[in-house]
């Protein structure tokens, strides 16, 4: 009996750890991006000091409902990072935010831990700068008990929607010239 509680045990364990979510890893560069006036990190007002700063967002949503992790590593400069749900307006920064910080534990690393996050939901993280000036190349990782399914923008599904137009209007010339 307590070899079979033992091997149950052993069981769970290997099926708990095989169902730990990989890190999603993804990187950018703010350099010439849209510039927004930024939210303090409780959104709580706007800055004065990053009121034209250049953004990136990485629209997502979550597979498991849990908690989740945020890092963000900037490549020379101060960056900030925000959490929205359900959508980012850079014109309203100060509507839908979840989370934000700046430097975590340093300047060049911004990010929040223990964020409740829902399946299914849609959220928009954001990585800018915490000044005007603060912009460059950025390394994010999100963590948790899911994985993360990056949302294609609106854009993208214009383009995809553009090349199925242009192979049906191929395929249906290829079988009136044949």
């Amino acid at each position: 009996m307590q070899l079979k509680k033992l091997g149950l045990a052993v069981a769970a364990a290997f099926v708990a750890a095989g169902a730990q979510a990989a890190d999603y890893v993804y990187g950018g560069d703010t350099t010439g991006a849209p510039t927004y006036n930024r939210a303090f990190s409780d959104f709580s007002g706007l800055s004065g000091i990053g009121s034209n700063v250049a953004y990136d967002t990485l629209a997502f949503t979550v597979t498991d409902s849990g908690d989740y992790a945020f890092l963000s590593v900037a490549s020379g400069w101060d960056n900030f990072l925000f959490l929205y749900s359900p959508s980012f307006d850079p014109g309203a920064a100060l509507s839908n935010g979840v989370a934000g910080n700046d430097d975590f534990p340093n300047v060049g690393v911004s990010g929040f831990d223990n964020v409740a996050l829902t399946a299914g939901v849609s959220y928009v993280l954001v990585t800018t700068g915490f000044g005007n000036s603060d912009f460059g190349d950025y390394t994010n990782t999100i963590s948790g008990i899911g994985n993360v399914v990056a949302v294609p923008e609106p854009g993208t599904y214009a383009l995809m929607a553009l090349g199925l137009l242009a192979v049906g209007g191929l395929a249906r010339r290829q079988r009136r010239a044949g």
